[in-house]
C-alpha cells in the first residue's frame, strides 16, 4: 500500500509503500492527530525503515492501493 505524506513548508510530499493494511496507517494517523500538536505520526515502510513526522507540520495524507508499475516497452497499436 502506497502512503503520501504531504509535509508543511517542504517541496514535495513524503511517499512510503507499506505492509500495513489502510485500517492501520488510518488509525495511526487519526491516533497521532488526536494526541495534539506535540504528538508524531510513526509509520514503518516495507523494509522495515521508520518514518516519524511532527503531527503539527502534517498538511495531508493520502491512502492507496499500490498499483503495479510497467516494465518495458509496449507495442500498442
Amino acid at each position: 500500500m502506497e502512503v503520501k505524506i504531504g509535509v508543511q513548508y517542504a517541496p514535495r510530499e513524503l511517499v512510503l509503500e507499506s505492509n500495513q493494511s489502510p485500517a492501520e496507517v488510518e488509525t495511526a494517523v487519526t491516533d497521532a492527530i488526536e494526541n495534539g500538536d506535540k504528538g508524531v505520526l510513526n509509520l514503518v515502510d516495507e523494509k522495515g525503515r521508520r518514518v516519524i513526522v511532527p503531527v503539527a507540520k502534517i498538511a495531508y495524507v493520502e491512502i492507496a492501493e499500490s498499483s503495479p508499475r510497467p516494465v518495458g516497452f509496449s507495442t500498442a497499436r
